[in-house]
């Protein structure tokens, strides 16, 4: 296999990674017009329009939407029919998932001034919440539980899920994660037609707040379409793994951590940080030889090959600062002291210290979100939690003195923007104002 080797101290070195971090998510027509004639449709003609899609989609012909709808009786025999050592490893991650995101949940404050004012923030939980699953032979239970537990804790009253279900086929473990998060209403649609019935509602789906979950590329064109009428999570590119090694890692270790992302899709990208050219032969060796025993050898092959990426560094202080460069959704400090290298890092969505913390632990029970911001965009966003469920509303309470004070500030600088109005309003709070 032929992976893509660069150097820091090569004159095009920053050129050249630039170009290898650039995703074109180049708009596509198709989707883009296909997307926009689904959410229009179902805009005008409801629940008849999500029966039609998912009839032409998923092969699945019904005559009401509430036929889609799976009970929680459905959920608990689901919870029931798969292995009980599953059941109890779905419930040791969930409890896991619980456990740290209960440290990020806010409570509302307030204080007071010396006039008797009082100020403060109330934070409220959004009401109906709706969680995009993919289905059909995919499983992807993690993704239930890392998306409904964080809404749960923030105390969201009721979370939606829709889960498409290709010729029918429905998923156990799916659906027994759902029973484990304890998702509120399950319906057996996908694609953008679902994406559309939650952001704007239907006879039979409500209407929510804010959609989440992963989805293909129609599913993500409908989020970006909604986005304003409803709150999003985020539009996700392709996944992604910097690992930053000093060289004293076992070489096997760290291939098959880049192949834990690469084996994704041909899209993923795979970058390895290294201070020694030797070690990163070795890595070389290890994939050479590792590559033949893996069930998805063409998809890591093929994301490797075309997006992975060798880096020489100076040092690891300089390694920190290409991978800030990169600002990557998993990064994983292989390093002897990951407390020390990590005073270097500011940019990723998830770090992940030493040798014995590998990215794919955390993508399922190791606690922390895995719903993480991709292509770069971990220079200002954060990963999933309790806070994109939760608002923030502004408290004011002004006494009388306050009022007053405050009066002749506002009111000067409202007239400054030809507020007049404005200036009124303040001013007539002014004791003594005639």
């Amino acid at each position: 296999m032929d992976i893509k080797r660069l150097k820091s101290t090569d004159d095009n070195f920053l050129s050249e990674l630039k170009s290898l971090l650039n995703f074109d998510a180049a708009d596509n027509e198709e989707i883009i017009k296909t997307t926009n004639d689904i959410i229009n449709e179902v805009k005008k003609n409801g629940d008849q329009a999500v029966l039609d899609y998912t009839k032409k989609f998923d092969r699945v012909s019904t005559s009401s939407l509430k036929s889609l709808e799976i009970e929680q009786d459905e959920l608990t025999e689901s919870l029931n029919r798969i292995p009980k050592e599953t059941k109890k490893f779905l419930e040791i991650a969930a409890a896991r998932i619980i456990d740290y995101h209960l440290k990020q949940k806010a409570e509302s404050w307030s204080y007071k001034d010396d006039q008797g004012s009082s100020y403060g923030q109330k934070i409220s939980p959004l009401d109906r919440v709706g969680l995009y699953v993919p289905g059909g032979k995919a499983a992807y239970p993690s993704s239930v539980l890392m998306n409904a537990i964080p809404a749960r804790i923030a105390g969201v009253k009721d979370l939606v899920m829709v889960v498409p279900t290709p010729d029918g086929e429905k998923n156990d473990l799916v659906l027994a994660a759902a029973k484990i998060a304890k998702v509120d209403r399950v319906f057996t649609i996908g694609g953008a037609q679902a994406i559309a019935a939650l952001a704007y509602g239907t006879e039979t789906i409500p209407r929510v707040d804010k959609i989440v979950g992963p989805g293909n590329a129609y599913v993500a064109e409908a989020k970006r379409k909604v986005f304003g009428t409803v709150g999003i999570d985020m539009i996700a590119g392709p996944s992604e793994i910097t690992i930053i090694c000093d060289g004293n890692t076992n070489p096997d270790w760290i291939a098959m951590d880049l192949f834990s992302q690469a084996e994704h899709d041909e899209l993923s990208q795979s970058i390895l940080i290294a201070t020694d050219p030797k070690f990163l032969n070795l890595v070389m060796a290890s994939i050479d030889k590792l590559i033949v025993e893996m069930t998805r050898k063409n998809v890591i092959t093929s994301s490797l090959s075309n997006r992975g990426v060798f880096i020489l560094a100076k040092d690891l202080k300089e390694a920190a600062a290409i991978s800030d460069y990169i600002a990557p959704e998993h990064l994983e400090l292989s390093v002897e002291d990951p407390e020390e290298l990590l005073k270097e890092i500011n940019h990723a969505g998830a770090i992940f210290m030493g040798r014995n913390t590998c990215e794919a632990v955390g993508d399922y029970c190791a606690g922390p979100n895995h719903v993480l911001p991709t292509s770069g965009t971990a220079r200002f966003s954060s990963p999933l939690g309790v806070y994109d469920f939760q608002k923030r509303s502004s408290l004011i309470s002004l006494s009388p003195e306050t009022a007053s004070n405050l009066g002749y500030v506002a009111s000067a600088l409202a007239e400054g923007e030809g507020l007049q109005a404005h200036s009124k309003s303040a001013k007539y709070r002014i004791i003594n104002n005639k």
